[in-house]
């Protein structure tokens, strides 16, 4: 018996129907152009049957037929994957999200395909089948999937991975060796260079190792040096090598109708006279081995400011440096001229050149080390030093740099082995990057540093709980140095840490007042600093400098306990005319009157605000300025999150509070989650939507406030009765019950919750209170 007869055996009794179809299931690789034109209701029964390589074929065929195959793939994932997945309200596309999984856990070898027959094909490979439908991938440990993927058999794997994967993420990531490096380097090459990835995100690496962390954020930001890294099987690039010819065969024609603009030094006339054959090899010998083209023109930032070329735009990446600095944009294969030479920078002479030996060009540790060491004058600015950063600061080599500083290497002249950032091909990157619990050391901010201030492609960054104290202020030079840069679209910035390096509003003064064009600041911090006051050395106080006229749109802060003074932020709000969505969270208030002068501020420097949040910020003293928020007309939404509303209030508080919403014809959504609202207090909320209520109020939050099963019961019977006396119709469609005590009553609850759920959009989850009274006991 066959493994569908014995799987529907196992379920009813067969019918001829059912052999027919499993007889069919079984030749499908004969039968399938027949098996699509079968009409609908024969189509469905035999749809189950198929194994899933097939299924995710029949998915034209059965929308021509008026079927949905949703509930199949619902069904396959609760019986192979049998876990229920984060989200699994807002998921709108099973098929998708099981073959997306099914690749994942294929490639990790966490899922046997011949475990259930319908993963087992012979006709099919489980990775390649699978791969168009993965728009976000994981990688993580010792990147075995990077291993994988780029092994010669999965070839035509990665091909459709570089058209769908949208977000690669890597995963707590353990150090490796050369050749694993060398496969990451071609995944990347191929998925972000040469594909469709436009967000990178790493997470949970305590002690990264350096040299595959370096390689993964130059890579992101578009950056590569010619060599044999990006070889493939031998072979350089194929699409590096087909743009290449295309573009030498473009700049073969331009120098023949208008030459260089630079001033040749004494060799002008013998490389004037070379021919383009001549000019590859000439080339191929200063960069010291083969080379893989790219993408884009490559860039060379010259030292000397007597080489002034135009300036090409590299499409769909970055240009390498802001506008302000002298590019040499030509090809690499092209005359050369001894300006190239000190590209390299005759300050970061490797030791072994030195020593009269060339550094392996494949060496990808020289390489990712080097861009740290890149002179800082060059990216960031020639006129000045940035905060807590001198010239010095930024050539010096680490430790565990390949270049020592000696003194050779300074005096050596000549092209070095070590490929800096100048001498590097530019490719397209990515514009998001994320780093969440990865610790950076002071290299490595340097390095993120000078590879941001040309990453013109990148529009949110967030950095999470990295450790960086005072090398937030290299971060901030670097995306200063981008702020000026023509093409920046740099628009989100979230910053969060365990510790903050000085007083939040600092900070943000700090960060709008060197990046002006941000859309969204979110700044969080747990504790603050036991240094008090320490700044890097160079860097006056922020608080002291104007802020320029921001096009700021959202404003999040969490305070580590810090008191919110209202003359501290009133120059953020003046600078923010634009800003629609404010959130203050752990703040405490100084002086009762601290919150009535943040009130008459919002009314005078911010007329677009629409969102108002509070979050853990003591409210129980300032009832006159929450009833003044909550007739606002402009805000369309409001959080009072674990605000304590209702501690030292009267029932005459309440009443207040739902009169002043029902006259409120504007406001949309108001939560209230954590302020111990009980029984009482929410079935009375439900009287702003009785008869006589003007308010629009659609969305209503109640998330752990010590709701039980039957004052829900009660609010909606009440509710149930205000709608049926404005004749059907109320403006209420969601009802958001996280974390409430509806487990004491299990057949009350779901009486309520049916009833809820034919007036609005209820959504809740099975919280055990009993455990989560019992963990609030164990830490008091």
């Amino acid at each position: 018996r066959s493994v569908p007869e014995a799987a529907m055996a196992a379920e009813r009794p067969l019918t001829l129907f059912a052999l027919s179809a499993a007889a069919v299931s079984r030749s499908m690789a004969a039968l399938e152009r027949d098996v699509w034109a079968l009409p609908g209701p024969l189509l469905r029964g035999l749809l189950p049957l198929l194994t899933v390589f097939h299924l995710e074929r029949a998915e034209d065929a059965a929308r021509r037929a008026g079927l949905s195959t949703q509930p199949i793939w619902r069904k396959l994932w609760d019986d192979v994957m049998k876990t229920r997945p984060p989200n699994s309200e807002s998921i709108t596309c099973w098929r998708k999200k099981f073959l997306e999984t099914f690749f994942s856990n294929v490639l990790h070898g966490v899922l046997d395909v011949s475990s259930d027959w319908r993963l087992n094909d012979r006709h099919f490979s489980p990775l390649l089948h699978s791969s168009p439908h993965v728009s976000q991938l994981t990688l993580c440990n010792m990147l075995q999937g990077a291993v994988e993927l780029t092994a010669e058999h999965n070839h035509k794997v990665l091909e459709n991975l570089a058209g769908s994967l949208q977000v690669l993420k890597f995963q707590h990531l353990l150090s490796c060796n050369q050749s694993i490096r060398r496969s990451l380097a071609l995944l990347l090459h191929r998925l972000i260079h040469h594909g469709s990835v436009s967000q990178v995100s790493m997470y949970s690496w305590p002690v990264p190792d350096p040299v595959l962390l370096v390689l993964i954020l130059t890579m992101s930001a578009g950056f590569w040096r010619p060599g044999n890294a990006l070889a493939y099987h031998g072979s350089p690039c194929g699409l590096c090598r087909e743009e290449d010819q295309a573009q030498s065969q473009e700049s073969a024609q331009e120098r023949t109708e208008r030459g260089c603009n630079a001033e040749w030094e004494g060799s002008n006339g013998e490389n004037q006279k070379r021919s383009p054959e001549e000019a590859d090899a000439h080339m191929n010998s200063l960069l010291s081995g083969p080379r893989s083209p790219p993408l884009q023109n490559p860039a060379f930032e010259e030292t000397s400011s007597e080489v002034r070329c135009d300036h090409t735009r590299i499409q769909g990446g970055s240009p390498p440096h802001s506008s302000s600095e002298r590019l040499s944009c030509h090809p690499i294969p092209q005359k050369t001229c001894r300006q190239l030479k000190p590209a390299v920078g005759r300050k970061r002479r490797c030791l072994r050149w030195s020593r009269g030996h060339c550094a392996d060009p494949e060496d990808l540790y020289d390489f990712v080390f080097t861009v740290a060491r890149e002179d800082n004058s060059g990216l960031l600015g020639k006129t000045r030093t940035t905060e807590g950063e001198n010239a010095e600061n930024w050539t010096n080599s680490s430790p565990g740099s390949p270049c020592t500083g000696h003194s050779g290497c300074k005096k050596r002249r000549g092209p070095a082995g070590i490929f800096s950032l100048k001498a590097a091909h530019r490719f397209r990157s990515v514009s998001t990057l994320e780093l969440f619990s990865i610790s950076l050391t002071g290299e490595t901010c340097r390095t993120l540093s000078n590879l941001l201030s040309s990453w013109v492609s990148l529009e949110n960054l967030v950095l999470s709980y990295n450790g960086l104290d005072a090398n937030i202020s290299c971060i901030l030079s670097g995306l200063r140095a981008l702020s000026r840069h023509p093409e920046c679209r740099f628009r989100v910035l979230r910053v969060s840490d365990m510790f903050s390096h000085m007083p939040c509003m600092e900070l943000v003064r700090c960060i709008l007042s060197a990046l002006p064009q941000l859309h969204t600041l979110s700044v969080s911090f747990d504790l603050k600093n036991q240094l008090e006051g320490s700044r890097p050395e160079g860097n006056p106080s922020c608080s002291e400098a104007e802020i320029p006229e921001s096009c700021l749109e959202v404003l999040e802060i969490r305070f580590p306990r810090e008191p919110l003074h209202t003359a501290f932020l009133l120059p953020v709000l003046k600078a923010s005319k634009s800003l629609q969505q404010l959130s203050l969270d752990s703040a405490t208030l100084p002086c009762p009157q601290e919150l009535g002068l943040l009130l008459e501020v919002l009314r005078e420097c911010t007329p677009n605000l629409k969102k108002l949040s509070f979050h853990d910020v003591n409210l129980a003293e300032h009832q006159k300025e929450v009833l003044l928020l909550l007739q606002d007309p402009g805000l369309q939404e409001i959080t009072f999150s674990f605000c304590r509303l209702f501690e030292s209030s009267t029932a005459e508080f309440l009443l207040e509070i739902i009169n002043t919403v029902k006259r409120n014809s504007s406001l949309k959504s108001l939560k209230l989650p954590g302020n111990r609202l009980g029984n009482d207090r929410l079935v009375a909320l439900a009287d702003i939507f009785s008869e006589d209520s003007s308010s629009s109020l659609c969305q209503l939050d109640v998330s752990s406030n010590c709701i039980k099963p039957d004052g829900l019961l009660e609010f909606t019977k009440k509710l149930e009765g205000h709608i049926q006396q404005r004749g059907g119709q109320i403006p209420f469609t969601h009802l958001r019950l996280f974390q409430n005590w509806l487990d004491q009553d299990a057949e009350t609850a779901q009486e309520a919750l049916r009833r809820l759920k034919a007036v609005c959009s209820v959504v809740n989850d099975s919280w055990d209170s009993s455990q989560a009274f019992a963990d609030y006991i164990s830490v008091m």
